[in-house]
């Protein structure tokens, strides 16, 4: 008769959580914050830890989570950010920019998505998060925006980036946008201090 192996009483199936997960839930503020400086090495520890992030309401607990993902900088731990970008709590997006700001690399194949995104404002926040000289083409798609984005507030965030990362090939697209919105002189103002601040910086600028 073949042995068949038994596992002790107290083994986790793949599907439980592992303890830290299961003190994100906890009542206790330092139990949490505790498993959220561990819970990102747990089977689903990532997610895990996004869920927490939606409704965790202590600073501290809130910035170990973010703390923990952004040390992750892979690209599931911009998924489990990503989503609070859209949240009604001010102090928590801002969290979240940090946070996105201290993973550029795995937050770059994000961008073009994120400046496209249906809601205005977080096209907005994307502007900003462009401004990471480690995200490659990021001038070329705030040039995109430029010519189709039907919100002048958003281009304008888009044009403030561009005149610190913008070159040369930009200038076509700031001069279109000035003509899209005819009526707004404060973006016909920031495109020509876009397009003076760029003709000032030397060639090969970095």
């Amino acid at each position: 008769m073949p042995l068949i192996r038994k596992d002790p009483p107290d083994a986790i199936s793949p599907e439980s959580p592992g303890p830290a997960i299961a003190d994100l839930a906890s009542a206790s503020a330092d139990r949490r914050w505790a498993a959220a400086r561990t819970a990102a090495s747990e089977p689903g520890g990532i997610a895990a830890l996004g869920r927490a992030l939606a409704v965790e309401a202590n600073p501290r607990v809130r910035e170990a989570i973010l703390t923990a993902l952004a040390r992750r900088g892979s690209a599931e731990a911009v998924d489990a950010v990503l989503p609070h970008l859209r949240s009604d709590d001010a102090g928590l997006r801002t969290a979240v920019l940090d946070t996105l700001r201290a993973m550029p690399l795995a937050l770059a194949p994000y961008l073009a998505g994120l400046l496209r995104d249906r809601d205005a404002d977080v096209r907005l926040l994307a502007c900003d998060l462009a401004r990471d000289p480690a995200i490659a083409g990021a001038a070329d798609l705030l040039c995109d925006l430029l010519a189709r984005d039907p919100s002048a507030n958003v281009c304008a965030a888009a044009v403030e980036v561009l005149a610190e990362i913008g070159e040369a090939a930009a200038l076509p697209a700031l001069a279109h946008c000035a003509t899209r919105f005819p009526v707004d002189p404060f973006l016909a103002f920031a495109v020509e201090m876009a397009t003076q601040r760029i003709l000032s910086q030397p060639l090969g600028r970095p």
